[in-house]
């Protein structure tokens, strides 16, 4: 790919629905940041989402969610994905560094065998305690 190999330093990715931007996103990409020189995300796109989540789900589309996560000064680029997982993302962007949230382990994220064999590293940032999607769709509906 042409992009990757003008790229100087550590690339590093990271992806999710980003749908509340909350604290809890916040301090993933602080810490994506923080381990390499590039950091680019991959937000999935409205199908995805709803696959993922169910009917309700996305509450902002993906342009609106690319465009609030493009603008955070940690990240570099966004790139919006339509398929269940970044695996043909993460292949094409061939980052050095993939980090992902604590509720995956290093053996569940997808494409850390890829990153791994190109000698690339994988980061597990511990969550957020408190500050989740979820957990702020449960508070504002009351159900919490």
């Amino acid at each position: 790919m042409e992009w990757r190999a003008r790229q100087h330093g550590a690339v590093v990715f990271t992806n999710g629905v980003f749908d509340l931007l909350h604290r809890g996103h916040a301090d993933l990409l602080a810490a994506a940041r923080a381990a390499g020189d590039r950091l680019i995300v991959g937000v999935n796109s409205d199908d995805s989402v709803r696959r993922l989540k169910g009917p309700g789900r996305p509450l902002n589309s993906a342009d609106d969610r690319a465009h609030v996560v493009a603008a955070l000064a940690a990240v570099d680029a966004v790139v919006i994905f339509d398929e269940d997982t970044p695996l043909a993302l993460i292949t094409a962007l061939t980052p050095d560094v993939l980090v992902k949230g604590g509720d995956y382990t290093e053996f569940t994220i997808v494409g850390a065998p890829e990153v791994r064999a190109r000698g690339g590293e994988v980061i597990v940032v511990p969550l957020t305690p408190r500050h989740s999607t979820t957990g702020l769709l449960e508070r504002a509906r009351g159900s919490h």
